[in-house]
């Protein structure tokens, strides 16, 4: 399998997202959001963009975190030692980000939609700073956030991870495996799978059943007996 980060229509607008958000000027708020059911690629999305992207920070939410853990993890990621007072990590990643502006990413966000300090202290960020932010969650993230309107309506940039296409699968397909694979298969996979991570497993099952048998090429027969067998 090749090692290719493949830039489906969901990355795409992820990128698309990032660059609108970039652009806005300096009286538009520049807090966007991501959302979309889980194994559409997402993580693997921001992740990727945050180590393309030089101005480019990542931080992922966990249970429970607070505002100061929040902070903690952003001053971090600027290379920053944090302070022990809240206030004075604050003001750590507002001089940080002034001196050196960088996009923040915040990943998981469903875990913070409980108690919204936190997602406060991120606007709080931005507007102190001017520099994006990017939320990303789960399908049901936008619908929370509507809850509080004060903050969603300075979301000005949404983008909604959808579900793999045919157009999808067969991109990834071409691009990653080493093997022929039909477009007959190109269906199979994608009435059977979900997830980008499933799609990558049918790939890697069919390469290895290619190589042990010698196959260039795996057809619906083949494919039917290996995966739905």
């Amino acid at each position: 399998m090749k090692p290719i980060f493949v830039k489906t229509k969901n990355v795409k607008g992820f990128i698309n997202l990032i660059h609108n958000l970039k652009n806005k000027p300096d009286n538009i708020s520049k807090i966007g959001l991501v959302y979309g059911n889980a194994g559409l690629g997402k993580t693997k999305t921001a992740l990727y963009l945050s180590i393309q992207y030089d101005a480019i920070i990542y931080v992922r939410a966990t249970n429970s975190m607070s505002p100061k853990w929040m902070l903690e993890e952003i001053a971090k990621e600027l290379d920053e030692i944090p302070r022990f007072y809240t206030a004075d990590i604050f003001r750590q990643c507002v001089n940080a980000l002034k001196i050196n502006p960088q996009m923040v990413i915040v990943d998981e966000i469903d875990y913070l939609l409980a108690d919204f300090r936190t997602i406060e202290t991120l606007r709080d960020l931005h507007d102190e700073t001017g520099v994006p932010i990017v939320l990303v969650g789960m399908q049901l993230a936008k619908h929370k956030l509507k809850k509080h309107t004060h903050l969603f309506d300075r979301i000005s940039e949404i983008y909604n991870f959808t579900e793999f296409e045919y157009v999808d699968i067969k991109q990834i397909v071409e691009e990653i495996s080493e093997v022929e694979i039909t477009k007959e298969v190109i269906y199979l996979i994608h009435n059977k799978t979900k997830s980008f991570r499933q799609i990558v497993n049918s790939i890697d099952v069919l390469e290895k059943v290619a190589q042990a048998n010698g196959f260039t090429q795996i057809d619906e027969n083949i494919a039917k007996e290996v995966l739905c067998g």
